[in-house]
């Protein structure tokens, strides 16, 4: 198995986007074939090759994409179907870019659900291929970097702001810390105003995009350490619930599974790719 994380290096396309990651899973690999995804407030455009097929399972449907191909913000864990050998490079957006990137032309309030892409969109002028994109990430992931940011660019400088884009980029480094209710006073607006403006461009409440921070910041908490070093009562206090039965309610309602079955089970992608952010 190969797996990486990389931040963009240009400082135009790092605004946008927040990093690239690539996953490779061959026959051999005896990983967990059905991992689940937990909630994640970002997109990721997926590059893989045109006849590869993902799954992303929900209980009411089971979406299948072939290809190059976007993988929205969900509210919902999907489970995914990785009994089969893939390649796949992704390209995750910072949270409400896909709103101010007219040239994508894809609504962003779009939530829970894939659907493919055209690589040739992608690429513009460019001759690469997808082949080779996966090829130099598989080899240099230096260069697949590289690349990418070139063929991103001239998509993300023809960019489109407006308050409502500007007011939602303030806010969210602030989520992780802050209090929903103190959120209008720090930004000098009022909390009507702060919550359409979130809405508008991320197509997700402010609690919650909240709620997916800490969940994601709990689960790498957790992927951390053994079964026997967790104390449940400690990990409820440490990130600002009430009492333990208030975390294991949000954990099972986010998740679908109680924090018992969670650290038997060690189904999720992080605790099967090690934190890469997998299809």
């Amino acid at each position: 198995m190969i797996r990486w994380l990389i931040a963009p290096k240009s400082p135009n396309v790092a605004k946008y986007v927040e990093a690239y990651w690539y996953l490779e899973k061959s026959d051999d690999n005896t990983a967990v074939d059905k991992p689940k995804l937990n909630p994640d407030p970002c997109a990721h455009l997926i590059v893989s090759l045109p006849m590869q097929t993902f799954q992303y399972n929900l209980k009411s449907r089971v979406d299948s994409v072939t290809g190059t191909h976007w993988l929205y913000p969900h509210c919902q864990t999907f489970e995914l179907d990785h009994t089969q050998s893939f390649a796949c490079i992704g390209v995750k957006f910072k949270v409400g870019a896909l709103y101010s990137l007219k040239t994508f032309n894809i609504n962003s309030a779009i939530l829970d659900a894939a659907s493919e892409a055209a690589f040739n969109f992608i690429r513009g002028a460019t001759s690469v291929s997808e082949a080779q994109l996966l090829q130099n990430a598989q080899n240099n992931p230096d260069v697949c970097t590289d690349k990418l940011d070139q063929l991103l660019l001239p998509l993300l400088t023809n960019s489109h702001e407006d308050r409502h884009s500007e007011l939602t980029r303030r806010v969210i480094p602030l989520l992780a810390s802050t209090l929903i209710n103190e959120l209008a006073d720090k930004l000098n607006c009022s909390q009507r105003t702060l919550e359409r403006s979130f809405l508008k461009v991320t197509g997700l409440t402010l609690k919650q995009c909240q709620a997916m921070h800490r969940l994601e910041t709990i689960l790498e908490y957790l992927y951390q350490r053994k079964h026997s070093d967790i104390d449940w009562a400690d990990i409820a206090y440490q990130f600002g619930f009430s009492d333990q039965p208030h975390f294991i309610r949000y954990l099972k309602q986010q998740i679908n599974v109680t924090p018992k079955s969670y650290v038997q089970q060690r189904g999720f992608t992080i605790d099967v790719y090690g934190g890469v952010v997998t299809n």
